[in-house]
């Protein structure tokens, strides 16, 4: 026996091995699923950063195709080219606003669409703008004049179908209805007459905010958008007090509050990616990525940079619930730890010959681990012994599974023909019957009494009886489709269950196949003898809608096509519509013997 002090070191130090190991593999686990969590996450925000961004390109691309649509129409050319303003009356100017006005009505994005003219100092012929949720047409006594600005002389001194896109700017122009003091961004093309020559531009003023939000409209809710000019100007962030600095006396940019965005703004298309795991003074509390645009079709190296954030705690969400999980964890196991240090410790001094002893007694019990079976020592002794008694008892379990097998299959199986029983017949007609419930579909009971069987088994003996039993199951198996089911009731009764919408025209045919089958010979030791039977039909749910009462209607139909003749099949809504027309009274019971019905030559016809 090994002294308690020893014990008790050997006690602590398997503790503290044991705790060590599981602290350290959850904080381990704590911190892998933390940086995993960021890294996902930062891919998820470039991926969603890269299609921001090209949608916010589509969309000035669409803005240009609907300014490129206004501009080619006849209309526009003659009114800039001909209309000075001063009319009061002129039907082309007043269609071409209708139609500029339906522009405006289909998109809330568009603050003001307007045609301007190149002479009289870019005066503008027709405005459209937004106000109130929809367009208001300017008069032409507050129409103004637009050539002092870029958007105008800019445009004007491009070639026809080539776009401007303007620097965004909040719009200060006075008169502008909703427009004014909104962060705005301008789509202009020149219109030019038959003969090619620029006779006015269109230009189309478009919501920012708008913009941004049809570009961003099924993106998580907590992402935040920042935006800037090729100078790095904020035009979108989260707070708006950091926005369009230039306009109010002082410029903040983006490069000044992530610094490692600097190279975006130097030639560098590389995205970047920044988290406030690894990057805490530059990203506090955030995951972030930001993406260079180009911005505009021929103003020279323009460009947007776009980015997007999300708040680091919703990134977590999922690591501290892990964390909290790995400290229940880690105490669990820790105690745990302690416990199997005392016994391990314990066990370690004893006598190896009594684990030797108590292991050759141990045999209700056995171990899935490996064995170390080549010792020669007692526990060399004890793992042989183990292993023998598992041996034993998977192969006692492999006979008793199989066994159980076995047994399971005769619970629910006839042993003579290998159909279903009663049992599971009934089983699966009410689950069929629970699922047409559900769905709608129909379904067909056949009731199958052989009518000779008696005869054959009183003439040549039970050992026929169950070869002709055997026979006809084979035959009922041979004639019916994949998804039908046949079961032995008992006796020389069996029934079928016909599933789907083909169940009511098919269930006749099929018991005339049946019918067929069973009237073809049999041979058994040179002996032919032919058995022949009588169906009876039921339907889901006109017959019933339950499996009893199915059963029941398609045995009473049976009954009475067996009172025909032999060979003969009948549904239970045809017996009924017999019994009313023999009584006269209205009801859908058969509560006795139906008259004798004298069979014609093919007793099967005669009822079909």
């Amino acid at each position: 026996m090994m002294r308690p002090g020893l014990t008790f070191k050997l006690s602590v130090l398997l503790a503290l091995i044991g705790v060590l190991a599981s602290g350290t593999t959850g904080y381990y686990a704590y911190r892998a699923n933390r940086t995993m969590l960021v890294h996902e996450a930062e891919h998820s925000l470039l991926t969603s950063t890269e299609l921001l961004g090209q949608r916010f390109t589509a969309a000035i691309n669409d803005i240009a195709a609907d300014a490129l649509v206004l501009s080619t129409m006849p209309s526009a050319a003659n009114v800039a080219a001909t209309d000075d303003g001063t009319s009061p009356q002129n039907p082309m100017r007043d269609r071409l606003a209708q139609v500029f006005a339906s522009f405006i009505t289909q998109h809330p994005e568009y603050l003001q669409l307007r045609l301007i003219a190149r002479n009289h100092y870019g005066l503008e012929l027709i405005r459209l703008d937004r106000e109130s949720g929809g367009g208001v047409r300017v008069q032409e006594s507050a129409l103004q004049e637009k050539g002092q600005f870029a958007y105008v002389f800019d445009t004007l001194a491009l070639p026809p179908g080539r776009i401007y896109v303007s620097p965004i700017t909040v719009n200060h122009e006075h008169g502008a209805h909703a427009a004014e003091g909104k962060p705005t961004l301008r789509v202009g093309t020149p219109v030019a007459d038959a003969r090619g020559d620029v006779v006015g531009v269109i230009v189309i003023d478009v919501d920012l905010a708008s913009l941004l939000r049809l570009s961003q409209a099924d993106l998580p809710s907590d992402y935040q958008v920042y935006l800037a000019n090729e100078w790095g100007d904020f035009l979108v962030h989260p707070d708006p007090a950091q926005t369009f600095g230039f306009d109010k006396g002082r410029r903040v940019f983006m490069q000044d509050s992530f610094a490692a965005t600097r190279p975006l703004f130097e030639q560098s298309t590389a995205p970047v990616l920044m988290n406030g795991l690894t990057q805490p003074n530059e990203a506090d509390g955030h995951v972030l990525t930001f993406v260079r645009r180009p911005f505009g079709e021929s103003q020279g190296n323009r460009f947007i940079v776009l980015g997007l954030a999300k708040p680091l705690h919703n990134v977590l969400v999922g690591a501290n619930m892990l964390g909290d999980s790995i400290v229940r964890m880690v105490l669990i196991f820790s105690a745990f730890a302690i416990l199997l240090a005392i016994l391990f410790a314990r066990a370690l001094t004893r006598p190896l010959h009594t684990l030797a002893d108590a292991a050759t007694h141990f045999f209700s019990e056995h171990t899935m681990v490996a064995l170390p079976l080549k010792r020669t020592d007692e526990i060399g002794v004890l793992a042989r012994c183990f292993e023998r008694m598992r041996r034993e008892i998977r192969v006692q379990m492999d006979e008793l599974h199989s066994k159980q097998h076995e047994l399971a299959h005769l619970a629910s199986h006839d042993a003579l023909t290998g159909l279903p029983n009663r049992m599971l017949f009934m089983q699966k007609l009410q689950e069929a019957i629970d699922v047409a419930k559900m769905s709608g579909e129909r379904l067909a009971v056949l009731f199958i009494d052989l009518d000779r069987f008696k005869q054959i088994n009183d003439q040549y003996g039970h050992s026929v009886g169950d070869d002709v039993l055997a026979i006809v199951a084979r035959r009922l198996q041979h004639v019916l489709y994949s998804g039908d089911m046949v079961a032995r009731l008992g006796g020389d009764e069996f029934i079928v269950l016909v599933k789907g919408e083909r169940s009511a025209d098919a269930a006749p045919a099929i018991a005339a196949r049946i019918v067929r089958t069973l009237d073809d010979e049999v041979m058994i030791d040179d002996q032919p003898m032919t058995v022949g039977a009588s169906i009876g039909i039921s339907q889901f749910p006109a017959d019933g809608d339950s499996a009893e009462a199915l059963l029941l209607n398609a045995d009473a139909a049976m009954y009475a096509a067996k009172s025909v003749g032999s060979g003969a099949w009948l549904s239970y809504s045809e017996l009924i519509a017999m019994q009313r027309a023999r009584d006269g009274r209205d009801t859908c019971r058969f509560d006795s013997e139906p008259e004798k019905v004298e069979p014609a030559a093919d007793g099967a016809d005669a009822i079909a």
